[in-house]
């Protein structure tokens, strides 16, 4: 039997000092289903992204200062918004379990195989770090869920039924694709940026975790963006249908209350984050802004606008219309 040899080297995309941040690499780079398959996720994701982080997804020597394991605005800030987004790859993963069978070739199997077991990690990681902040182990799932609750109800549901019914009910594999990259994970993804910025000079453990998660979401939106590109190319009468799938999805987002959710989190960081000033010093959240300048309105803002910059890039690279995801709104969501 002949096999097919592959690198055992970490992929630079993949390198936990060597990769972009995730806007940068979003925008950036270009890869496919067969750059990434099952062989890459094992030796660059799961032998080279997690090397000694495979547990907790932060290095042992990375720590949790103890102000975060103690009561106050910034430990629920961080409950919060750990707790929202261990919660949104629980569903994202549930959701891709719906793209693996209709996928139309092995690279587009083995792929989404990899970005579920990637969503499920993200979930499991989230939940755990909880456990480290001191919530309760024991009944940790379902505490998420019932401080989640309303959450799941007026954001999540609705975005998980949009999607179950193009993937579940019509099999569109191309409009689940569209809908799962461009949507969901092109509004979530700003977020994660936002967090691994917020979160670094304050908790290393914290902020390795968001800087493991946004590795991963490099990956699966430059593939999904692949994916979207060249099904267009072969198949210019399907261009309708992706595009309607895209605005429906970018007006559903309009529709959710997330503002308020993600504003109220925001809030509890910066009485948190003026309460222990010294830990952050001069550090800039983005070139230029200390983050200790910001207000909850600006970093949400600013989260939007990354949005805009990565759809732009993306429907650009893809050759659709820039104007496909105006006034989506969620930038700085879950």
């Amino acid at each position: 039997m002949t096999t097919t040899p592959h690198d055992t080297t970490t992929s630079p995309e993949a390198d936990w000092d060597a990769a972009p941040g995730l806007l940068e690499g979003a925008m950036k780079l270009t890869l496919g289903p067969e750059d990434c398959d099952l062989a890459y996720w094992i030796t660059s994701v799961a032998q080279g992204t997690l090397r000694d982080r495979g547990v907790t997804g932060h290095h042992r020597d990375a720590g949790v200062p103890g102000f975060l394991r103690a009561p106050g605005p910034l430990r629920e800030a961080l409950v919060l918004e750990f707790g929202f987004r261990g919660l949104s790859e629980e569903i994202a993963t549930r959701l891709l379990g719906h793209y693996v069978p209709i996928a139309p070739g092995v690279p587009e199997m083995e792929f989404y195989s990899t970005q579920l077991i990637d969503e499920a990690r993200h979930a499991r990681v989230f939940r755990n770090h909880l456990v480290e902040l001191g919530m309760p182990a024991a009944t940790l799932v379902e505490d998420i869920h019932e401080m989640a609750a309303d959450y799941r109800r007026r954001v999540l549901q609705p975005v998980e039924d949009f999607t179950l019914g193009i993937v579940r009910d019509q099999k569109d594999f191309i409009g689940g694709v569209a809908v799962f990259a461009i949507v969901i994970e092109g509004v979530l993804a700003p977020a994660a940026e936002l967090s691994e910025r917020k979160w670094t000079p304050l908790s290393p453990a914290t902020g390795e975790i968001s800087r493991g998660t946004a590795i991963d979401e490099i990956r699966h939106l430059t593939v999904a963006s692949t994916l979207l590109k060249d099904h267009l190319a072969a198949h210019p009468e399907s261009r309708d249908r992706v595009l309607e799938i895209i605005r429906d999805g970018a007006r559903l987002w309009d529709e959710v209350p997330d503002r308020e959710f993600v504003i109220h989190r925001e809030e509890l960081f910066q009485v948190g984050m003026s309460q222990h000033a010294e830990a952050i010093g001069d550090y800039e959240i983005w070139p230029g802004v200390r983050m200790l300048d910001t207000t909850p309105e600006q970093r949400y803002d600013m989260a939007e606008q990354w949005t805009g910059e990565m759809a732009r890039s993306r429907l650009e690279y893809m050759g659709l219309p820039l104007d496909a995801l105006d006034g989506p709104g969620p930038g700085a969501t879950a």
